[in-house]
This record gives structure tokens, sequence and C-alpha cells, in this order.
């Protein structure tokens, strides 16, 4: 009997979806960051700027396990336009929720299942999003020369 090593393979789906997942973005014209903290203490696992300002956020769920024990994913709402969940191929979708986006995605590239559907933020909150974004895309691009950034 072949055994499966669970712990190793949560971390590499959730790689593989996040990493496609943020390929599709890229290909859609926005621009991704990865583990983005949110004002209320939430992490995104992928937030992306769109070319108008638009933010999308994408909650990445490796397995159904994942989904069930993490039902956070309403916190993100207040924060985007969008909202997606990304899962690789074999998940069952059929258990997700029906409003938010979907986002099908392995190692290579990713598909937009479901749109999800638009809730403008409003522009105050838009504009403190947005700076918060370019501040950390800007301290993570400068980590290797300024430590500390």
């Amino acid at each position: 009997m072949e055994t499966v090593d669970l712990v190793g393979e949560r971390p590499r789906t959730t790689l593989a979806v996040t990493r496609g997942a943020a390929r599709l973005f890229w290909a859609l014209g926005r621009t991704p960051l990865l583990e983005v903290t949110l004002p209320n203490g939430r992490r995104a696992d992928i937030m992306a700027l769109g070319p108008r300002g638009e933010i999308v956020i994408a909650e990445v769920k490796s397995g159904l396990d994942d989904f069930r024990t993490d039902q956070k994913w309403a916190d993100y709402l207040p924060f985007c336009d969008q909202f997606y969940f990304a899962v690789a191929p074999e998940f069952p979708q059929h258990v997700l929720p029906e409003a938010p986006g979907l986002i099908v995605a392995d190692a290579f590239d990713g598909a937009v299942i479901r749109e999800a559907p638009a809730t403008p933020l409003a522009t105050a909150r838009r504009k403190a999003l947005t700076l918060a974004f370019g501040r950390l895309a800007a301290s993570r691009a400068l980590a290797d020369i300024l430590p500390g950034a």
C-alpha cells in the first residue's frame, strides 16, 4: 500500500495553484502580489491590481480540508472589487459558494471558470489600498539592496 505525504502535498498544491493563478492575473493585465496583509489583519493569498486601479483578491484553497477549516474568505470582500477562489483542477468545485469567482490553476497557468461579481470599492479605500500595494511592491523589490525596506 502506497502512503501519501499529506503534510508535504498541501504546500506543493498551494504553491502550484498560487503560481498558476498569479500567471493568469499577469496574462489578464493585472499585477499580482502574494501574501498581502489587509487593514483588518487578514492576509490575502493573491492581490492583483488592474490597469484601471481595480483590486482583485484570490483565496487559494489547496484541498477540501483547507476550505472546510478556513472560512475567513468573507473578511476579504471589503478590500477588493472582485474576489475569487483559486483551486487545483482536482478540487471538488461543487462545495464552493456560488457567489465568488472561480479560478482553476496548476503550476503553469490558470483559467477563470466563473467570473467574480464586481463590487466597486469606495474611493478612499481604493486609494489607501492602492498606495499600500505600491509601497509593498517597492519594498519587496528593494529587499535585496535595502534590507529592512
